[in-house]
C-alpha cells in the first residue's frame, strides 16, 4: 500500500519544473547574440549589388538638359575621340547625347560613392577660375580635399622627394575639367594614370578621354553644369560614408560641421 503511494506522488524534477509557457518566454526574452558580420564579407557583397547606395536616382536626363550640360564646344575644336558621345550640332556648336552622359555619370557616382564608403581620400580638380571657389566649397561639405591652381608636375609621381615624407595619395581623382587650357591636359590626368590612381573626369567635346578611368562626355565650362555634378558627387559621397558608419555600428557624422567650417574661415578672411 505504502509503496502504491509513493508511487503517485509527483516526482521532485516534476514540482521545480519551470511550465511550457514561462519556457517560451524566458527563450524569447533572451535571444543569442548575433555575431558581427566580417566587413570584407559586407564589401564582397555590396560590390555585386548593381546599385547598392542608389544612386542611379539621383538626377534625370532632364535634370542635365536644364543644367545646359548637352552643350559642346564649337565643331572645328572636335577631338576625333570624342564622336561616339556627340549627337549632332546646333548652329555650329556640338550636342552631346544625354543619355550616353547619363550612363557614364551614374558608372562614375557608383564608383566615386564605393571610394567613400572604403574611407578612401579623394581630391577634386578644375582649372576654371569662374568654378574654383564652387569646386573648393563643394569639396569641403562632402569632407574631402580640392586643388584649383597650377598643378606642379611631379607631385604625385615624386611625392616622397617633394614633400620629404612617406605620403598617401588619393584613392579617386575627380576632375571637373580635364584642360589646363585650350590645347593642354591637365598635367594631373597624365600624373594619376602613371601611379594607376583612378579618376572620374568630365571630357567636353575637344578634350581627349581616353586617360580617364570614369569619362562622362558634357560641359565642363557652365557654372550651371559644375555645380551640378559637384553635388551630385558630393551626394554620392555621403551615401557610402553615411552607409559605412552605419554597417560598423559608429555614430553618424555631423555633416552641417563641414559646411559650418566653410563659413567660419570665409569670414576670418574677410575679415
Amino acid at each position: 500500500m505504502f509503496r502504491k503511494t509513493f508511487n503517485n506522488l509527483p516526482r521532485l524534477s516534476q514540482l521545480y519544473a519551470v511550465p511550457a509557457r514561462l519556457q517560451n518566454t524566458q527563450a524569447a526574452q533572451a535571444p543569442t547574440p548575433a555575431e558581427p558580420e566580417d566587413i570584407d564579407v559586407i564589401e564582397q557583397r555590396i560590390l555585386k549589388h548593381p546599385d547598392y547606395f542608389q544612386v542611379n536616382n539621383l538626377f534625370t536626363v532632364r535634370d542635365l538638359f536644364n543644367a545646359r550640360v548637352h552643350y559642346g564646344h564649337k565643331e572645328g575644336s572636335l577631338d576625333d575621340r570624342m564622336r561616339p558621345y556627340i549627337y549632332g550640332s546646333r548652329l555650329g556648336h556640338l550636342i552631346f547625347d544625354l543619355d550616353k552622359t547619363a550612363s557614364h555619370l551614374r558608372d562614375a557616382l557608383n564608383f566615386a560613392a564605393h571610394i567613400a564608403f572604403r574611407d578612401g581620400i579623394i581630391l577634386f580638380f578644375n582649372r576654371n577660375a569662374i568654378n574654383a571657389h564652387l569646386v573648393e566649397k563643394k569639396a569641403m561639405e562632402a569632407g574631402e580635399f580640392s586643388h584649383t591652381r597650377f598643378w606642379r608636375g611631379g607631385i604625385f609621381t615624386n611625392a616622397n622627394v617633394q614633400f620629404d615624407a612617406v605620403t598617401r595619395l588619393p584613392d579617386l581623382c575627380i576632375f571637373l575639367n580635364t584642360q589646363n587650357n585650350v590645347m593642354a591636359q591637365h598635367t594631373a590626368v597624365r600624373d594619376s594614370a602613371k601611379m594607376a590612381i583612378p579618376t572620374i573626369g568630365i571630357v567636353d567635346s575637344n578634350c581627349n578621354p581616353n586617360l580617364i578611368t570614369y569619362p562622362v562626355p558634357g560641359n565642363d565650362d557652365s557654372p550651371a553644369a559644375v555645380e551640378l555634378y559637384c553635388n551630385l558627387f558630393k551626394e554620392a559621397i555621403w551615401r557610402g560614408k553615411r552607409k559605412r558608419r552605419e554597417l560598423l555600428g559608429l555614430p553618424p557624422l555631423d555633416e552641417t560641421q563641414f559646411k559650418s567650417s566653410r563659413s567660419r574661415s570665409s569670414k576670418g578672411k574677410s575679415g
